[in-house]
């Protein structure tokens, strides 16, 4: 399955529902939605899900329906799962998805826009204004 507009659409609505201000970005061949600058979720190219949590929950998670391995290269990445499509094709299902991400991503510090720190000639950081 390609990517579908319309299930990116419906990740968009979720997260803002759950009071998450993502903004998508495209990366790895799809789009993935940063909250407070950290990747939460997205959609590949292959029109699979992926989540982003607490790595420490990954064993457990991984037990989810749907729920595949996230890897590149020969190790899987703990704290990141790919979720077939079929598995978040409910608003009951997606949700537990976007709400274990967010509990994790939120809790994060947030990361500051890039560019937004320079170094003066001293060596002083100085934060633009935008």
């Amino acid at each position: 399955m390609a990517h579908d507009p319309l299930f990116e659409q419906r990740i968009a609505e979720a997260l803002k529902a759950h009071g998450a201000k993502a903004e998508p970005k495209k990366m790895f061949g799809g789009v993935a939605f940063m909250v407070n600058g950290h990747m939460s979720v997205g959609i590949t190219n292959q029109g699979d899900f992926m989540a982003r949590f607490d790595g420490a929950r990954h064993e457990e998670v991984l037990k989810w329906p749907g729920a595949k391995p996230m890897t590149f290269g020969k190790a899987g990445m703990k704290g990141f799962l790919f979720v077939d499509a079929d598995a978040v094709s409910t608003k009951a299902a997606l949700d537990k998805w976007i709400k274990l991400s967010l509990a994790y991503v939120n809790a994060l510090p947030k990361k500051r826009a890039k560019g937004a720190i320079k170094k003066e000639a001293s060596g002083k950081k100085v934060v633009r204004k935008k």
